[in-house]
């Protein structure tokens, strides 16, 4: 099926003159012919990881030919796992014509995760607890993040039969119709883009239950550390929750089509009642978005109905892990090229093979046509991001500010832009380049701004575009609600790239693509890296937590925070990092974190103190957002 993403060439014009500085041109080469290179380097991070983990090669969204190949390292026998339906498909087949280098690397890579998986137990945070007198005492519900939710099929039409009650995405069904049936899987995964919502005779929902997030696939967890700690100080499904969503669907729609929210209203409701105690909620990363949507919904007469005091009548705590408060850049590079660093770094073999099974345009496409993913486009702008010559995660002596978001270096080709992006310029070029449909998605339920005054925070709390956007809006009026940000940093996160046209212009939809070939001085495969744990920056998963909370209009009710960050110290052999990985996903395993959630969800909350060991107060001093003037 032929990609339908649009290519529109856009000059400079059209980019919002009030999203940047005057135009700048692009950047020269980094390297000019008998010109001397002056290394720079920047640390990111005082609490720098002793040991450097192997690089997890788990491409995010879509590593799945590598994940299948794992799977069959991981399996006990020669063949893939028991899977009857692949046939006499084993691994020799796949070592016969895989690089003998490859091959080794996998297998190191494999036995230790076993080794680790066979010496830590996993119940020890939770025994320990228990041990100090932790019980149970606060319901528990989890919101999951994107991606971690497994999707079934329940469409009966023709193409959908194959595939009734069968997970395609977040299972090894997902592995067969990707690499067997590639077309009828996009045709599934991809929402219809006019409407957000199933296309015709297609139906996915969010796989319910513990099931649907404690693992991604068979030996990748997610959720089920945590789940074995809690029941180890005695929860069970009577007690706690997993709030499971179709992430791909924008947060309008998952009411619309799920009534995700009423449902999440009711279970906090029934558990309240129930237990005689106010609820906890944990969310992880999307999840936390999805949550502060939900604070605004269920109070809204537009919504929930429940008024201003529901939250501080249901709602004991919000664990926020790795929130993407103030969303990702990485997001930005997904949606407009299909790339992010996951892709740009690879070697050539494998780039071959990904480009094979999904090319960068079919990503892309693939993307935009998920609203969900969407929300996560960077919040606040040049303020928040900087601009072409500032930002306020800047480092001493850098040689180009994160503020310089897209660089194109001079050269000659029409489907790049003239001048370097910052954040707001490169927003502005993807709504101004892709088609018409994925553009309206956006405008009808997002926003990106900021609100300076009280009058403008309180008037969007009755437009649900805002609801997202925590510079926006405000917390709930909920004063003995507490909040506790717990995080990861010191793991390097994409902060700016290097964009160049496309190898072959005329045989792609897409105008520009990361610029693999270029690496000097702290630019590695065109990219840039900054602070943060991996995925989430640093800007953005502390901000708000550090700082933005702490202003008036956006905390009016004055409810408590508590931020916990967690330095990325990860086990030299272990592909998940170990008990001390500060990863964005894999921090769900780290001890420190479980002990935290343990004793908020036990009633011992108020033992927990800030723990703040990165630069963010000294960047969110420098964030261009005030406090109103009285």
């Amino acid at each position: 099926m032929a990609s339908t993403l649009r290519r529109r060439a856009v000059g400079a014009d059209n980019v919002s003159e009030s999203s940047s500085q005057a135009p700048t041109p692009r950047d020269e080469s980094p390297v000019k012919p008998g010109e001397k290179v002056e290394k720079v380097k920047v640390i990111h991070h005082e609490h720098r990881p002793k040991t450097r983990k192997r690089r997890n090669t788990f491409i995010f969204l879509m590593g799945s030919l590598f994940g299948l190949v794992a799977a069959g390292f991981l399996a006990k026998s020669n063949d893939l796992i028991e899977l009857p339906e692949i046939g006499e498909l084993s691994m020799d087949s796949f070592l016969d014509v895989l690089p003998a280098g490859l091959v080794k690397d996998m297998r190191d890579l494999v036995k230790g995760e076993r080794d680790f998986v066979d010496s830590y137990d996993s119940f020890a945070v939770g025994l320990k607890a228990r041990a100090e007198g932790l019980s149970v005492h606060h319901p528990v519900i989890m919101v999951p993040g994107v991606i971690s939710t497994g999707l079934e099929s329940w469409g009966t039409a023709n193409v959908s039969r194959p595939y009734f009650r069968r997970r395609l995405w977040g299972s090894w069904t997902m592995m067969k119709a990707l690499v067997l049936d590639k077309e009828i899987w996009k045709k599934h995964i991809m929402l219809d883009k006019r409407t957000g919502l199933d296309p015709p005779n297609i139906k996915l929902r969010a796989a319910q239950g513990f099931d649907a997030t404690d693992f991604f696939i068979t030996g990748y967890w997610i959720w089920s550390k945590i789940l074995e700690n809690l029941a180890s100080i005695g929860y069970d499904p009577t007690n706690s929750f997993s709030a499971a969503y179709d992430w791909r669907l924008s947060y309008q729609n998952l009411e619309r089509r799920d009534q995700y929210f009423t449902r999440l209203k009711s279970y906090i409701e029934l558990a309240h009642e129930f237990s005689g105690q106010k609820v906890v909620l944990a969310s992880h990363s999307m999840g936390s978005q999805v949550l502060f949507y939900f604070f605004h919904w269920v109070a809204s007469a537009q919504g929930g109905k429940g008024g201003d005091d529901w939250v501080d009548r249901h709602i004991e705590a919000w664990i926020n892990i790795s929130g993407c408060m103030l969303g990702a850049v990485k997001d930005v590079t997904a949606i407009l090229s299909g790339e992010m660093r996951d892709t740009a770094q690879l070697n050539s073999f494998a780039v071959y093979g990904l480009e094979r099974f999904l090319n960068k345009e079919e990503r892309a496409e693939i993307f935009r046509a998920m609203p969900g993913m969407s929300a996560m486009l960077p919040i606040g702008g040049d303020a928040v991001w900087g601009n072409l010559t500032w930002a306020p995660d800047d480092q001493p002596g850098q040689k180009n500010s994160f503020g310089s978001f897209l660089n194109f270096r001079r050269g000659a080709n029409w489907t790049t832009p003239d001048k370097n992006f910052t954040v707001s310029d490169a927003m502005q070029y993807l709504l101004d380049t892709t088609d018409d449909w994925y553009r309206d998605q956006i405008q009808k339920s997002l926003s990106h701004g900021i609100a300076h005054t009280s009058a403008e925070v309180e008037a969007n709390e009755f437009d649900s575009r805002k609801w997202t956007n925590p510079l926006e809006t405000r917390l709930p009026l909920a004063p003995n609600l507490k909040i506790y940000c717990f995080y990861g940093v010191g793991k390097p996160t994409e902060r700016a790239y290097y964009y160049r046209s496309p190898e072959f212009p005329s045989l792609t939809n897409l105008n520009m693509t990361i610029d693999t070939g270029l690496t000097v001085d702290d630019i590695d495969h065109g990219v840039i890296m900054g602070e943060g744990d991996g995925t989430v920056n640093l800007l953005s998963s502390g901000y708000m937590c550090a700082k933005g909370w702490h202003m008036k209009r956006y905390n009016p009710a004055g409810v408590q925070i508590r931020v916990v960050e967690m330095p990325h110290e990860p086990e030299r052999f272990n592909p998940r990092g170990g008990p001390n990985t500060a990863d964005h996903v894999d921090i769900l395993g780290r001890q420190k974190l479980n002990e935290l959630i343990l004793r908020v969800v036990a009633g011992r909350g108020y033992m927990i103190e800030d723990s703040i060991i990165s630069n963010i107060r000294e960047y969110a001093d420098k964030i261009q957002v005030y406090e109103e003037e009285e």
